[in-house]
């Protein structure tokens, strides 16, 4: 049986703070494929064009005809547990000090045998099994079998919970907890157990609704904040950085002028100052303190979430500016996720498409409600993921982005 999560002790402040170590990262381009489909939650094998053979591991040519026509193709993951080993000994520091480590021999109801990290309540072979494709603490794909049938998560799993970012009894910084969706997170981070929310705020005169509500909720508190002040960023980092175990940037300015619905730049300063600077100044001033603590034992620091937007994919002119803020932003974002990779701290990036608020109010339905949102957030902490693409909208052009790019250019210029 496995054991329960429970919760992390306190760290003693006089040990050393242990540096990260995590699992063999070297992958070749073409196995690359297994990581863009894990990024998503998604399990994807080869499977040749040719003849229809499914093959694992990744090759550049089919192993039955030779054809490099090879397409990756969704998987159902469902399969049987055919035998298992228990590895004891390990020349990867990453595992020497997690074994024994329990792996197995999945066949797939595809055809293909895998081997697969093996969770702790799955039954002995044979067995029914689910296989997941998931991301290690190095951000590379690793295959993992579930318990077929069950409600079993990775966070649940001891031995597994390195792969999560599961905000259970961890602490928890929501940057803008003013907007309709930053107060979504607020709630959503602590029913799924997170011990403290930081809830930023700046302009609190405003008293926007609903704030009043995230002020009085147990676990929570206060925090000034303002991403357009360097100042502000690095005073709350000083104060409650090294305490921090999740950030979750919910801060954005949102404006809906074309190029030309406006004159000036000045409303397209301000949504760079916050939707992409504003992320600059968190990442330089959380970023460092979070990267030294990515190894401090059950209570390190283990994510960051971006809320950006699909608009980052492709700019959409009747929101130009701000379009063109999420791009900036998404291409920060990637640096930060190379920096933070190298302490297995995971940067996790959002792409919703409209959300239900008033910057919104014209776009004609579906969007995306505030609490919806923030459920695909702690869906996205709780799995194994690095890009979010909730709703219908976002699905969409996601789809149309891979499909043509140059085409979905000119669509949305209609």
């Amino acid at each position: 049986m496995s054991e329960t999560i429970k919760r992390p002790k306190r760290k003693n402040p006089i040990l050393r703070t242990r540096s990260p170590t995590l699992p063999p990262d070297r992958r070749s381009r073409v196995a690359l494929g297994l990581v863009r489909a894990a990024a998503q939650g998604k399990l994807e094998l080869q499977r040749c064009a040719a003849c229809g053979a499914v093959q694992y591991p990744p090759r550049e040519a089919c192993v039955r005809c030779l054809s490099d026509e090879l397409e990756w193709t969704l998987m159902s993951g469902r399969g049987e547990l055919v035998s298992e080993t228990m590895l004891r000994h390990s020349q990867e520091l990453f595992f020497r000090e997690r074994v024994p480590w329990r792996l197995g021999l999945v066949r797939l109801a595809e055809g293909v045998s895998l081997v697969t990290h093996l969770d702790a309540r799955c039954g002995p072979a044979p067995s029914a099994v689910k296989v997941e494709a998931a991301l290690d603490r190095a951000g590379q794909a690793v295959l993992v079998a579930m318990p077929d049938g069950g409600d079993a998560a990775l966070a649940d799993e001891p031995k597994l919970r390195d792969m999560t970012s599961d905000p259970r009894f961890r602490k928890v910084l929501v940057t803008d907890a003013k907007s309709l969706v930053g107060q979504a997170v607020v709630r959503a981070v602590l029913e799924a157990g997170a011990d403290l929310v930081w809830a930023g705020h700046c302009e609190p005169w405003k008293n926007p609704p609903g704030w009043n509500a995230i002020a009085e909720l147990p676990k929570t508190a206060l925090v000034p904040l303002d991403l357009t002040d360097t100042k502000s960023v690095n005073e709350l980092a000083a104060e409650i950085g090294f305490k921090v175990d999740i950030v979750i940037n919910t801060a954005e300015h949102h404006r809906t002028f074309g190029l030309f619905g406006r004159a000036g730049v000045e409303t397209a300063k301000a949504e760079m100052e916050t939707n992409c600077f504003g992320l600059l100044r968190l990442a330089q001033a959380f970023g460092p303190i979070m990267q030294a603590r990515g190894a401090d034992g059950d209570a390190s620091a283990v994510a960051w979430v971006n809320l950006l937007s699909i608009y980052a994919l492709s700019n959409f002119p009747q929101h130009a500016t701000y379009s063109a803020s999420m791009a900036a932003a998404l291409s920060v974002s990637q640096a930060l996720r190379a920096e933070m990779r190298v302490a297995g701290i995971r940067v996790i990036n959002v792409f919703p498409g409209p959300i239900d608020d008033e910057w919104n109010q014209l776009l004609l339905p579906p969007k995306l409600a505030p609490s919806v949102l923030a459920r695909a957030v702690v869906g996205a902490l709780k799995g194994s993921v690095e890009d979010v693409y909730p709703g219908d909208i976002a699905q969409d052009w996601l789809a149309r982005f891979r499909d043509n790019p140059k085409a979905m250019e000119r669509e949305l210029g209609r």
